[in-house]
């Protein structure tokens, strides 16, 4: 969550996209796919320039380091193999400052890819493979074709004309909860048939392919991010992150394995350039932006604006540009912050106005009271959209410098009481706390002798789950025997 916070009322489609491939050739259908896509028209470049710039806002922004050129020289290259008119001028590659494993495309031939997914990889082929995929999805058109029937299924309800992408949850405020605020991630990004996610493989493949690269390097990066996924999975129990993951859109990585490495064995292609791809990995930024704030189990804290709280039990954070979302079984809520002047009262009132839009949410009585020595305000409004009744509860706090922040939470009628504790654990950032945050770091280590998979893994900054963690990193197996002199990587302080 960056100093300034607003709530993003936006939707894009993202994913990946390819064309069916049979014994290395296109199937009649695929041809068509990508017969439609010889050119980037001026509509889906103005479409995509008007998302850009909100895109880069909810997703840490363009993260702009020594990686970045080289990401941008990959995804150019790659992008020319799909004959997609002038490819390397019409594509815009992004190296996002985001610690979820993604990536994604939006019309206009925009193409992300997150600083987290990138420390996925373990070779350049990788790389190129996911960029591929999602050039893949632009040229098949694929999030022309899920907007249209997102929208055809769209909920518009009563806060606000937002389209409805993938629901928050499948409790009664899961709809609402959507169209007030959404969860980052999964606002911003669509969920492809299993259809289209397949097409997307097969170009990426075919890309590959044609690019010179091995063909099997997109099943290698989806059996990481398969191991990556369990692994989130199983940390969820202890850590409050949720796990929008390229999984979350793009389904299934354990199954898609197999069918992509039966495709490569259908192409020709040797390069990986694994060396080149670790020498400019190293020193990477690895899971949560300090300045940004961090996820610690279920406690956010932010050094930079100097606060923390703690999310009830059950809960998950994702933690974005512009606000942090806290998700559960029927629940959802929004920390973020808005324009302050002085007046909590107002500011909570305000609030209000920027949830329910056009239509005025009757709250009652605005409360005020002190949580751990900050002023605070609070107020909730009884709601009933889609036939759905919930309860919005506005909960603002006052820190020093002008500055105040507020939960905007969604539960079903009666229970807003479950995030009672969240909204009482706010409380300013001690020095000594915020002098402890410390960021991560990918670093690519030579393997010296006597080393083993679980002495290496020690060394990784984690206090769980060590040997898993390593093993997902590099595309291992728990009982890989490491040679002297190999590459692998580690995430330390």
């Amino acid at each position: 969550m960056a100093r300034r916070i607003k709530i993003l009322t936006l939707m894009i489609v993202s994913g990946v996209g390819a064309v069916a491939l049979v014994s290395g050739q296109a199937t009649p259908q695929a041809q068509a796919l990508v017969a439609q896509a010889q050119s980037i028209t001026a509509s889906e470049k103005r479409q995509g320039a008007e998302v850009h710039p909100k895109l880069l806002e909810e997703f840490g922004g363009a993260y702009q380091v020594a990686q970045t050129p080289y990401v941008v020289q990959v995804g150019k290259g790659i992008a020319v193999q799909s004959g997609l008119g002038n490819a390397r001028d019409d594509f815009t590659v992004t190296l996002l400052n985001s610690p979820v494993n993604n990536a994604f495309a939006i019309p206009g031939g925009y193409v992300y890819v997150t600083r987290q997914l990138m420390a996925l990889m373990n070779d350049e082929a990788e790389l190129a493979g996911v960029l591929g995929h999602e050039v893949g999805h632009v040229a098949a058109r694929h999030s022309e074709k899920r907007q249209r029937a997102s929208q055809r299924n769209s909920i518009i309800g009563l806060l606000g004309q937002i389209g409805a992408a993938v629901l928050l949850g499948d409790g009664a405020a899961g709809a609402l909860g959507q169209q007030v605020f959404g969860t980052g991630t999964q606002l911003l990004t669509l969920k492809y048939s299993r259809r289209q996610e397949e097409e997307a493989d097969d170009l990426g493949v075919r890309y590959l392919s044609s690019a010179g690269y091995d063909p099997r390097a997109l099943s290698s990066m989806l059996a990481s991010l398969a191991g990556q996924q369990a692994i989130d999975s199983r940390a969820q129990g202890s850590d409050a992150r949720s796990v929008p993951e390229w999984a979350s859109t793009h389904p299934d990585p354990a199954r898609r394995v197999s069918r992509a490495a039966t495709l490569a064995a259908r192409f020709s292609g040797t390069q990986r350039n694994r060396d080149v791809f670790l020498s400019r990995l190293d020193g990477l930024l690895y899971g949560d932006d300090p300045k940004q704030g961090m996820v610690q189990g279920r406690e956010f804290l932010h050094p930079d604006l100097g606060l923390k709280f703690a999310v009830p039990q059950g809960y998950a954070m994702q933690n974005g540009t512009s606000s942090v979302s806290i998700t559960g079984q029927s629940s959802q809520a929004q920390f973020s912050m808005a324009a302050y002047s002085g007046d909590l009262t107002r500011y909570v009132d305000q609030a209000f106005r920027a949830v329910g839009g056009n239509q005025q949410l009757n709250y009652g009585q605005i409360q005020r009271t002190t949580v751990n020595g900050l002023p605070a305000a609070f107020a909730t409004a009884r709601v009933t959209s889609n036939r759905q009744t919930v309860d919005v509860t506005i909960f603002a706090y006052s820190f020093a410098n002008n500055r105040a922040y507020h939960f905007t939470a969604v539960t079903p009628a009666g229970q807003s009481g479950v995030f009672t504790p969240m909204y009482q654990s706010v409380r300013r950032l001690s020095g000594t706390e915020a002098a402890g945050i410390r960021p991560r770091r990918v670093r690519v280590v030579t393997v010296a002798r006597g080393d083993s998979v679980q002495s290496l893994a020690a060394r990784m900054a984690y206090d769980d789950l060590k040997v898993e963690r390593f093993v997902a990193l590099n595309g291992l197996t728990a009982n890989a025997a490491l040679a002297p002199g190999q590459k692998v990587k580690i995430v330390t302080y």
